[in-house]
C-alpha cells in the first residue's frame, strides 16, 4: 500500500515535469529583440480583445506585458513568463514572472498578462522592488475581458489592474497572487 502511493507521487512528478517541459520552451526568450517581438504581438491581441484597451493604455503610468506565460501542474503547478515594461510607449526593464502552486489542479495552459500601474507611486514600487510579489506587494485586480465598468472608474479605484488575454490551454483559474516579478538581462 505504502510503496503504491510513492509510485503515485513519483508518476505525478514526472508528468508534471514532462509537461512544464515541453512548454516552457516555447515561452522563454533569449534576446531583447525577441521579448520586445513577443510583446508587441501580445498589446496587438490585447487591444483587440479587451474593451477600452486603448483609454487603459493612455492612463497607464506603465504597463507590464507579459507575453506568452506558461502553466502547468499536476498536483504541485508552476507558471512562467519573460516581458518587459513599457514607460511612455518605450520598454525601460525585462522582467520574469515565476509561481508555484499546491493543490487539486491538472492541465497546462498559455495566455498573456498584462498588468496596467494607473499611478505613478505602483509603478516606483514595482520598478524599485528586488522581486516584487502580486498580493503582498500590491493587489493586481484582475478584469475580465468583456467587462462593462468605465475606464476612469476602474483607473479611479484600482492603482494595478490585470488583463489576462488569448487563454490556450486546459487549466480553469487564473490568479496573479503569489506571482513574482523579477527583473532580468536578456542579450
Amino acid at each position: 500500500m505504502q510503496m503504491q502511493r510513492v509510485y503515485k507521487v513519483l508518476g505525478f512528478v514526472v508528468c508534471f515535469t514532462f509537461i512544464f517541459s515541453l512548454l516552457t520552451t516555447v515561452s522563454y526568450a533569449r534576446t531583447k529583440e525577441e521579448i520586445n517581438a513577443s510583446v508587441n504581438a501580445a498589446l496587438d491581441r490585447f487591444k483587440k480583445q479587451v474593451k477600452g484597451a486603448d483609454e487603459y493604455l493612455k492612463v497607464a503610468k506603465g504597463v507590464l506585458v507579459m507575453p506568452n506565460v506558461t502553466k502547468a501542474g499536476f498536483i504541485v503547478g508552476g507558471q512562467y513568463g519573460q516581458g518587459a515594461l513599457n514607460v511612455g510607449g518605450k520598454t525601460v526593464d525585462y522582467y520574469s514572472l515565476a509561481a508555484g502552486s499546491l493543490g487539486w489542479q491538472i492541465g497546462a495552459e498559455q495566455y498573456d498578462m498584462v498588468i496596467i500601474f494607473t499611478t505613478g507611486e505602483a509603478l516606483s514600487k514595482f520598478r524599485t522592488s528586488e522581486g516584487w510579489e502580486a498580493g503582498a506587494d500590491a493587489e493586481v485586480t484582475l478584469i475580465v475581458s468583456g467587462v462593462d465598468v468605465p475606464v476612469s472608474t476602474l483607473t479611479s479605484q484600482h492603482p494595478v489592474l490585470g488583463f489576462v488575454v488569448d487563454q490556450k490551454g486546459l487549466m480553469a483559474g487564473i490568479s496573479v497572487k503569489g506571482a513574482k516579478f523579477t527583473k532580468i538581462k536578456p542579450d
